[in-house]
């Protein structure tokens, strides 16, 4: 199975026309992050985790020409503006793109995407088709997820495992239960806003001490703000078998 970092960044983390902070006016691709986002391939199946506003580019990137599902781990901007560029697979593909998500999301991609599910016979629209997503495990092609619930402040979340391989996204609280589903994989990606604490997502220190809590082999950090700093300074201040994703990285479990 092929893991690749389609974006390890935030709303917070994209270069800005003008900013002059370190990381906009960085050179290394390392700090060039676009928005959370993981794609999965094996053999016969491709999917995407979350499809948010860079969604395009990171497909474009990746070559990638086959997409049979995307997986929602929650429904904010960032994670979901992508959805019409599904199109471009319907083309490709001749088939509508699956998508999984769970009722509050459903919810909310069918107000955000009123165009898509109101006029259904309407030519040109992107092709979907909405699918359940519970806390119970489910298979898509031959790919095997497994749920993990998170809290994103007050806004539960979905996080998944995959074999040894474990994402979770946007989070700043994984219960007891849901940290047993993560322990004995093999690698943890984990979000790590900032250095300073925040009211929704886990700050550095805070990923730091849950990663090895759950004694995971390798663990990396996604869902980056500028904030943070520059990877190159960042890392060298990270415990051992901790580090930063960054776009485009690629895991094989």
């Amino acid at each position: 199975m092929k893991f690749t970092f389609l974006g390890t960044g935030t709303s917070q983390g994209i270069p800005v026309i003008g900013c002059t902070c370190v990381v906009c006016q960085s050179n290394s691709s390392y700090d060039a992050r676009l928005r959370s986002s993981l794609l999965v391939q094996s053999s016969t199946t491709t999917i995407a985790i979350d499809a948010g506003p860079d969604f395009r580019q990171q497909m474009l990137r990746e070559g990638v020409i086959k997409l049979d599902g995307i997986v929602f781990t929650h429904e904010h901007q960032d994670h979901t503006a992508g959805l019409d560029d599904v199109r471009a697979f319907n083309f490709l593909n001749k088939k509508p793109v699956d998508l999984y998500a769970n009722d509050r999301v459903q919810a909310r991609l069918k107000q955000q995407y009123a165009y898509i599910f109101d006029n259904a016979d309407y030519p040109g629209i992107p092709q979907i088709r909405l699918f359940d997503l519970t806390t119970k495990p489910f298979v898509i092609g031959d790919i095997e997820i497994s749920p993990i619930k998170a809290m994103h402040g007050q806004l539960p979340i979905f996080g998944f495992r995959i074999g040894d391989f474990t994402y979770i996204t946007d989070a700043n609280y994984i219960d007891e239960e849901n940290q047993n589903k993560i322990r004995g994989s093999e690698y943890l990606v984990l979000n790590a806003l900032r250095k300073e604490s925040h009211h929704s997502h886990f700050s550095l220190q805070e990923a730091i001490k849950l990663s090895q809590e759950l004694g995971v082999a390798q663990t990396f950090f996604t869902h980056v703000s500028h904030q943070m700093g520059l990877h190159k300074k960042v890392v060298l201040d990270l415990p051992k078998g901790i580090s930063l994703a960054y776009d485009g990285l690629r895991v094989e479990v």
